[in-house]
């Protein structure tokens, strides 16, 4: 038989899953209150942005990537949910403000609703990606797919652990939040979402700072391995083996782990003084 312990741990536990899934529903309802198109609108970004870039970069200047925009999704729809989660998450505890004042509940679910709720999106932008793939792209069904679920993984813990880093911050230094923006506009461009990883590694590797770039970016990692692993005819992508995409996920992940330990003592340390900053 379980102890009084362990039952009260399961019923808080539940409780916790109960109100996460309620705030990522609200969310979602807020956002797609009387729209006709609903969840469709989510595609609205990514399909803009397929557009523009393909136009760009297979039209008015080359890249040399054929198929570019299988390659192109295939790291934009990781970047999209990451920033979403992450700047969503920033401002989760202060937007709700009145809510962390009156009524006690655990407050870790603030920021962890902002990544279910950009998880959602997420899923629905991979199963359209799964239908373009399935009509005009159907080499992308191989046993390469295997490498996509330790890298989900990587990108899921990662993006949990820096959501949990700037909620706690942006409560005690308000220009986080900006600063949090002005960071991730950077940031996309350090990742080879519109640009090839050999490219990255030719130039890098010449000058032997290849593995610090890939050693401090864990987003470069997953997205070019979710390259890899959706955009089977890799041509120089290929070049690398498995085990070279692995042995960095392997670095990504345990950094995300200790960026996660780090996000959770943050946030289990600044959350007692949450009321009297809001």
């Amino acid at each position: 038989m379980q102890s009084v312990a362990e039952l009260r741990a399961a019923a808080q536990s539940r409780i916790r899953w109960e109100l996460l899934a309620n705030l990522v529903r609200k969310d979602l309802k807020v956002k797609y209150k009387n729209s006709a198109l609903g969840f469709l609108w989510s595609l609205a970004n990514p399909v803009l942005y397929l557009a523009v870039f393909t136009f760009v970069f297979g039209v008015i200047l080359p890249n040399g990537v054929p198929a570019f925009s299988v390659y192109f999704m295939s790291g934009l729809l990781a970047w999209n949910f990451f920033n979403t989660a992450t700047l969503t998450a920033t401002g989760s505890v202060v937007g709700n403000a009145n809510l962390v004042k009156k009524v006690p509940f655990p407050r870790i679910v603030l920021p962890l609703s902002s990544v279910g709720f950009a998880a959602v999106h997420f899923v629905l932008q991979l199963g359209v990606f799964a239908l373009f793939l399935l009509a005009l792209h159907r080499s992308t069904f191989g046993p390469q797919l295997a490498l996509a679920v330790p890298a989900l993984l990587v990108l899921l813990v990662f993006t949990v652990a820096l959501s949990l880093v700037v909620a706690s911050l942006n409560v005690i230094y308000r220009d986080v939040q900006h600063l949090w923006e002005v960071a991730l506009l950077a940031w996309f461009w350090l990742n080879p979402i519109v640009y090839a990883m050999p490219l990255v590694r030719a130039k890098l590797e010449a000058h032997g700072v290849f593995w610090l770039y890939m050693g401090l970016n864990p987003m470069a990692v997953v997205i070019a391995t979710l390259q890899r692993a959706i955009y089977r005819d890799a041509g120089p992508l290929a070049d690398a083996g498995y085990a070279f995409y692995l042995q960095w996920l392997g670095v990504a992940g345990v950094i995300s782990l200790g960026l996660l330990g780090l996000g959770v003592w943050l946030f289990r340390r600044f959350e007692d003084n949450f009321a009297e900053e809001l």
